[in-house]
């Protein structure tokens, strides 16, 4: 039954949306900041990776330690130029200077690389139980995503940068009353959601292909798992990832594929108005 295969399908890119949405929720949950340069982060991520693969002949997925490291550096700059400075300044102050990053980003991205699509043209077969086809790459992009979640869980619970993270969510005044230093723990929050945005991006671009715009897709999805989870919250963001892949293999069996985002967007209204705290939100 096409039914089966095409949800366990969604659900393996489910994970990834999941990752890409886990660092725009961790950067609101530290630092009330929502991010719009995060799609235009994900399309790096996603050109990082081709290059690694097509120039150097890196396997992407161990590509993404390269990755990794770069984007923690460049969410270092990002803070440190256009965020430091204004993040105090109210919702608006952050969004406009985001924007602005998203901007700058996809403008030199541009004028880079143009608008031609890429492809990292990678296989890593497949596996067959039944009527279901697991394809190697969505399996090893779902497995890295679950690492890499499971990786930010224990530095969040288990070590000291990520309990003063977790104590600056919770209350700035007194984490800082408390010697903490709270700049340089927003400078860290805002590098793991760089990081995760960019990681997200190169794992979707192992099977999809992109664009420098091809990040701003993915942002609108992360927005909508954000809200569905529950913003700020992690665990939240995951299974909101893992319910969009699953509706996005559902709805092409019984509508045309042009009603997906209908259909997603429909939802990112409905809780709004019915549940805007998300699922697992706080109040």
């Amino acid at each position: 039954m096409q039914v089966v295969p095409s949800i366990i399908d969604g659900l393996l890119i489910g994970f990834v949306y999941g990752v890409a949405a886990l660092g725009l929720t961790l950067i609101w949950g530290v630092m009330r900041v929502i991010n719009l340069g995060h799609g235009a982060t994900m399309a790096l991520g996603m050109f990082c990776t081709y290059f690694l693969f097509s120039d150097l002949a890196v396997n992407p997925y161990l590509g993404l330690v390269a990755v990794i490291v770069l984007a923690l550096l460049f969410g270092f700059l990002i803070y440190g130029v256009a965020l430091q400075r204004v993040v105090q300044a109210g919702y608006l102050s952050t969004l406009l200077a985001t924007f602005a990053v998203n901007m700058i980003i996809i403008g030199l991205g541009t004028a880079a690389f143009t608008t031609s699509p890429r492809n990292i043209d990678f296989s890593a077969g497949s596996i067959t139980f039944g009527p279901v086809i697991l394809q190697g790459t969505r399996l090893l992009a779902a497995l890295a995503a679950v690492g890499i979640t499971g990786v930010l869980y224990l530095f969040l619970y288990f070590t000291r940068p990520g309990k003063a993270i977790r104590a600056v969510s919770d209350n700035r005044a007194a984490a800082e009353l408390m010697g903490i230093p709270s700049n340089q723990v927003l400078a860290l929050s805002f590098g793991l959601g760089t990081m995760l945005a960019a990681v997200a991006g190169g794992l979707a671009s192992t099977f999809f292909p992109f664009t420098i715009l091809s990040g701003a897709t993915y942002q609108l999805k992360s927005f909508v798992i954000c809200v569905l989870g529950g913003l700020g919250n992690p665990l939240g963001a995951l299974l909101g990832g893992l319910f969009l892949g699953a509706l996005e293999g559902l709805i092409p069996i019984f509508m045309p594929v042009s009603w997906v985002p209908v259909v997603e967007f429909g939802l990112f209204v409905l809780v709004l108005v019915v549940k805007p705290t998300g699922l697992l939100g706080a109040k």
